[in-house]
Parts: C-alpha cells; sequence; structure tokens
C-alpha cells in the first residue's frame, strides 16, 4: 500500500443529515480500514454557489469558497463519489460540484460511484454520471459501481443486520479495494508526462 495515498469521498446529497452521508462515512470507515487515507467531502455540510464565471479568475468569493476544496482534490489519488436518487436524478448539488472540478484537481484519477436509494432504485444516478460529468475534468469512472438500495435498513452499526446488510458490505469492501489498485495505477498516468492540458483542455 502506498502509505501517502489518500481517497476523499463526496456525499452528494444537499441535505445536512442525510443516507448519502451515512454511506460516505461507511466508505470512508472502509478506506481507512483497507490502509487508505480518507476523508469525507459533505456537500450537505458544505453548500457550494451556483458556477459562475468567477471561478476562472480571482473572485474572492470562489478564493474563499473553492480554495480549501481544490486543495484537498488536488492531493488526492481518487475518489468515491456518492450520489442519492433524486426523482430519478442526480441532485443539482453534485452536478454543480463536478462542473467546479477541473483537471488539475481531478484530471486522470479514478472515482467508484456509489448511488443511494431509500427503495429498490438507484440505477439513473450511475447511468447519468457516467454518460456525463467527465468530458473536462478527465476524472475516470471506474468499472465497478455500488448500488445501495434500502438504504436506512443497511450499514448502519458496527455489524451486518441482515444477510443483505452483510452482501452490500462485502461488495463495497471488494470494489474499494478495487479503486484503491486503480489509484496506484493511475499514478504512472499522471507521471507520464503524456497529459497535454494546454493543447488539449477539453475532451471532445
Amino acid at each position: 500500500m502506498l502509505p501517502t495515498m489518500k481517497i476523499t469521498v463526496v456525499s452528494g446529497s444537499h441535505r445536512e443529515s442525510s443516507q448519502s452521508e451515512k454511506v460516505a462515512r461507511f466508505c470512508e470507515a472502509e478506506l481507512k480500514r483497507q490502509g487508505v487515507e480518507s476523508e469525507v467531502l459533505s456537500l450537505g455540510r458544505n453548500p457550494l454557489p451556483l458556477w459562475d464565471e468567477g471561478v476562472w479568475g480571482d473572485d474572492p468569493k470562489w478564493i474563499s469558497v473553492w480554495g480549501p476544496i481544490s486543495k484537498t482534490l488536488k492531493a488526492s489519488d481518487g475518489f468515491v463519489i456518492v450520489s442519492p436518487e433524486w426523482s430519478g436524478m442526480v441532485p443539482a448539488g453534485l452536478k454543480n460540484f463536478l462542473l467546479l472540478c477541473d483537471s488539475t484537481e481531478v484530471g486522470h484519477k479514478p472515482a467508484m460511484l456509489v448511488a443511494v436509494s431509500s427503495g429498490i432504485g438507484g440505477s439513473y444516478p450511475i447511468a447519468e454520471l457516467r454518460s456525463s460529468s467527465y468530458k473536462n475534468n478527465r476524472i475516470v469512472y471506474v468499472p465497478d459501481h455500488v448500488i445501495v438500495r434500502e438504504a436506512e435498513s443497511v450499514l448502519g452499526g458496527d455489524q451486518p443486520a441482515s444477510d443483505r446488510d452483510a452482501e452490500i458490505r462485502k461488495r463495497l469492501h471488494y470494489s474499494l479495494s478495487m479503486l484503491i489498485e486503480y489509484s496506484r495505477a493511475f499514478t504512472a498516468v499522471r507521471a507520464s508526462g503524456r497529459i497535454n492540458l494546454k493543447e488539449f483542455p477539453y475532451g471532445m
């Protein structure tokens, strides 16, 4: 294990107390159990203004609000993006967050998607995030994703409450272990000298 590896877990719910943050905290703890430095960035506890052109310049508002987050993202080797499903969609705050991210912060770094549903849904946020949200910031979604269904009844304590709870814990353990390996491998991509953001700053 790389001793300096860090994976940031983004809780994409706007709510201050949410199932998404509970899932994010579980992922954070699991990553730490696997020997990786991790922290949760909660959009419910860190509400962000809507994107505007000031983020490209020296607007004091953005320096104050986004600066610390940018520093955290740049120091990260990988990400877990936790998204609730609201009316079959990714919450606006999470889309806004990904719009604010640029390639110097998340580019060519792996990210694992985790969707959260209070019922039996959860597939729409995965499809939505995989189809967009990566073009210009160059975040790389890994093949594995996890959908936490009926979220209120799982991941609530130190021990599984049911067979289904045990299965989702097992899946998260495996998928996060794979994310760690992707995070290790992608350091070589970023160190290769092949990345040319000056000539190719945007995706097609």
